[in-house]
């Protein structure tokens, strides 16, 4: 088990080295005529990892208004930095709690969101989501516009 733990922590690096760069200027940039901004997707990935916390692998503590999924796109309002931040070590402390306590990664268990996968399965399907994501937020940090 504590080995699948540090395979997360090590995909989430591939966000949370990032986000020590990020300026709050840079919050409002998108890339070309890409729908996500900066802040945008700091948020999402943030209440996403919450929600699989919460949802997928049974932290009952967590708290998450994931407004970027009921928005369904950007709307502009993630332009605080300090905020953006704080969610973020909220979703990696509170995810790392769930998974500390899995037993069995060969339960399948059922969502909504993407139907049934097994713990361990689900585990790949969050680090890759935070790994994608990350990646559009390093190239509109870089390379965005808009403000």
């Amino acid at each position: 088990m504590k080995a699948l733990i540090e395979l997360w922590k090590e995909g989430r690096t591939r966000m949370t080295n990032q986000l020590k760069f990020i300026k709050p200027e840079d919050l409002p940039k998108k890339l070309g005529n890409s729908p996500n901004s900066v802040g945008f997707l700091i948020r999402h990935i943030a209440e996403v990892e919450l929600l699989f916390a919460k949802n997928v692998f049974g932290n009952v503590e967590v708290k998450v208004d994931a407004k970027t999924l009921k928005a369904q796109r950007d709307t502009g309002e993630w332009t605080e930095l300090e905020s953006l931040m704080a969610i973020v070590e909220e979703a990696g402390i509170q995810l790392e709690k769930a998974l500390e306590n899995q037993s069995d990664w060969n339960r399948v268990i059922k969502t909504q969101e993407f139907g049934e996968k097994t713990k361990a399965e689900a585990l790949g399907r969050i680090i890759t989501h935070t790994a994608y994501h990350a990646g559009q937020l390093a190239w509109a940090a870089k390379y965005g516009t808009g403000g």
